[in-house]
């Protein structure tokens, strides 16, 4: 069964609509084309809605993980973008039961999608998705502890994804890896801060009884 045909029987089971197949097979289209890295406006181009719309469907895409943006360094050392369906085909392919376990392991990660763009008062760019999958799926961070490196950045002020992502290693580096030993954590630091007389200073910056601090100042 060829790509095409393969992704027209069952993009409704990966939780696709019609509009998200036109922008895959236009992808599709422009790579064999030879052009790798097809922009919105280009993609527009051959659709019947706005360039907008299709910023929206890459944005799905990439948070799904059916596409993903690679980068590569020619000869002439100049980066060169492109998009890679990769994830689409390994899902096309996919075993049944390992889809089923896949899709409920990953139920958390299109709602984190939602709280970062909540935060940040604006979608995501493919960059910033990208980043956030690569937590995922690479560094193996819980969703849920992800939350909660945003959610510390809220409270710091700092709401930017350099930032979220020096909070993640630093927990990292201390071996915290859920949400519970990030709440021991911070029982700790709080009586460390106490004992040091700015016990009050720490209740201000966890004003809302949140189990969140700012870690990267701890070692400072």
């Amino acid at each position: 069964m060829s790509f095409p045909k393969r992704l027209l029987t069952m993009y409704m089971d990966l939780g696709l609509n019609e509009r998200d197949v036109m922008v895959i097979m236009q992808i599709h289209r422009y790579q064999q084309e030879g052009n790798d890295f097809p922009t919105p406006s280009e993609l527009s181009q051959f659709l019947s809605f706005s360039e907008q719309d299709c910023s929206q469907v890459l944005r799905k895409l990439i948070q799904k993980s059916y596409l993903t943006i690679e980068q590569s360094t020619g000869s002439d050392q100049v980066i060169n973008e492109s998009y890679s369906l990769f994830g689409l085909w390994e899902k096309l392919t996919e075993d049944p039961e390992e889809s089923y376990e896949t899709n409920n392991q990953s139920d958390d990660q299109p709602n984190l999608f939602v709280l970062f763009e909540q935060e940040f008062g604006r979608p995501l760019s493919p960059f910033e998705i990208e980043t956030v999958n690569i937590w995922i799926d690479e560094d193996q961070q819980e969703p849920a502890l992800i939350k909660a490196a945003l959610r510390e950045a809220v409270l710091m002020g700092k709401l930017n994804f350099k930032y979220i992502d020096r909070i993640l290693r630093e927990w990292k580096k201390k071996g915290i890896r859920t949400v519970q030993q990030a709440r021991e954590a911070s029982k700790s630091f709080r009586n460390q801060q106490g004992s040091s007389g700015n016990q009050e200073t720490y209740q201000k910056r966890n004003r809302d009884s949140s189990i969140y601090y700012n870690w990267l100042e701890e070692d400072e």
